[in-house]
């Protein structure tokens, strides 16, 4: 019988205590959840990515909140083993947060017993691991700011905490290098929004993370990419690295996503698809490498004249890539709906998938963007003005700041004195209230 020391309410109070994804306030919604599942997996389980234990704890917490306890139970015992492997020792204070979750997934199955051996084991690592840092704001080990910045820099719209852990992580153990790289793609990603630094400066750090970690294609792709953008030729050197991304292992981390958009935005479209039929040549069951595929083929319609069969490639491709993704797809469908639109058959399939997406509940910023696509599509396509600038409205009214709900205040503006309900978006406009 558990005594009064260890009875259920006890436990839970120091199981709320502990550093793990159960206790992060993660967003749990079912949407958000599938959506990370798919990402994760595209991530990929290949050995050798110093995230890989990270990746198995947060596949483990998605599986379990999403009702798959068994295979939840199964991830957090990879990521054990991969940390195991990674840092090649048996224990340390990268297994804090595994135990952790363990901890809570056994409390959550009702094996309280289990449940507190877990939570023993997380108390003795962190005896044994302190933080060896001096100033009493870092409480924690590296290793746990590390892991904890890596899964809210995936996990939460919020990246400003995850700038803040890594920048501890790294002042306490500077001799990681994937913590720094992931800080500084960070910085490229526009991640951590309070960053303000000059763009030299930015690139200067890209630099330094590229000499540190050189077999990183991810950053390597990255750093080309800011250089393109700075007017430096890299035409050359962006097609020697492709054909090292091309060697890796198929993953989102390989860089080929990244070196996909590199071709497109400087080098040549024609050759980034040419790329991504290589790649897919090669995996062509890699449901990963479809929607880089179809990612190029977008942007072939979108940017250029295209033929009538590429339309038709483009089209085909994206219908199978949201297959693939059932759950996470939304982005997708609207692209979809974009490239019906290039043909004049097809118009009333485009009408269809936004009355599809329209129908369901959404998330705010998804909705935002419906809103706002399906506002252009009502004003050029349809020519109905008044129901455009409507959706405009809807766009406005969600209290989420962003470029949809920028654009569509700026084209409320704009049409406020010559548009027929001129006078109540102006009225709309003057109590529209700051997110």
């Amino acid at each position: 019988m558990m005594s009064a020391a260890q009875s259920p309410t006890t436990l839970e109070s120091k199981l709320k205590a502990l550093q793990c994804h159960f206790t992060w306030d993660l967003d749990h919604r079912k949407s958000i959840l599938l959506r990370h599942r798919d990402y994760l997996e595209d991530i990929g389980t290949e050995e050798g990515n110093s995230w890989l234990g990270h990746i198995y704890n947060l596949r483990g917490f998605v599986q379990y909140q999403l009702g798959f306890t068994e295979d939840a139970q199964s991830l957090f015992n990879k990521a054990a083993e991969a940390f195991r492997k990674i840092r090649n020792a048996d224990q340390g204070p990268w297994l804090v947060v595994n135990y952790g979750d363990l901890a809570w997934l056994h409390h959550h199955l009702g094996d309280q017993a289990e449940s507190q051996a877990y939570l023993s084991k997380v108390h003795a690592l962190m005896k044994k691991y302190p933080s060896p840092s001096q100033d009493p704001q870092d409480q924690l080990h590296p290793e746990i700011y590390a892991e904890k910045a890596w899964t809210l820099m995936k996990f939460s719209t919020d990246k400003k905490p995850a700038a803040d852990y890594f920048q501890r992580a790294i002042r306490m153990q500077p001799d990681m290098v994937e913590w720094n790289t992931s800080y500084v793609l960070g910085l490229v990603s526009n991640f951590w929004q309070n960053y303000k630094g000059p763009e030299a400066e930015l690139l200067e750090k890209m630099r330094l993370a590229k000499e540190q970690d050189p077999e990183n294609l991810y950053l390597a792709v990255h750093y080309l990419e800011q250089c393109a953008k700075k007017r430096q030729k890299i035409k050359e050197e962006a097609r020697e690295l492709a054909r090292k991304v091309l060697r890796n292992p198929v993953s989102s981390y390989s860089g080929i996503r990244p070196l996909l958009r590199l071709f497109i935005n400087h080098v040549s479209i024609d050759e980034a698809i040419a790329l991504a039929e290589e790649a897919l040549g090669t995996h062509p069951e890699e449901r990963y490498l479809k929607s880089c595929l179809a990612y190029c083929y977008k942007w072939k319609i979108f940017k250029e004249s295209p033929k009538q069969s590429e339309i038709d490639r483009a089209i085909s491709l994206n219908e199978e890539v949201i297959d693939l993704y059932p759950h996470s797809s939304f982005a997708k469908k609207m692209n979809l709906a974009k490239l019906y639109l290039k043909l004049d058959d097809c118009r009333d399939k485009a009408e269809q998938m936004y009355q599809e997406l329209l129908r369901r509940d959404r998330e705010p910023a998804d909705k935002q963007m419906l809103y706002y696509n399906y506002a252009n599509y009502l004003h050029f396509y349809r020519k109905d003005s008044e129901a455009s600038l409507r959706y405009h409205m809807e766009v406005a009214k969600i209290p989420l700041q962003s470029i949809f709900r920028k654009k569509s205040i700026t084209t409320l503006k704009k049409n406020q004195n010559t548009s027929p309900i001129g006078r109540e978006i102006e009225e709309f406009l003057a109590i529209l209230p700051e997110p």
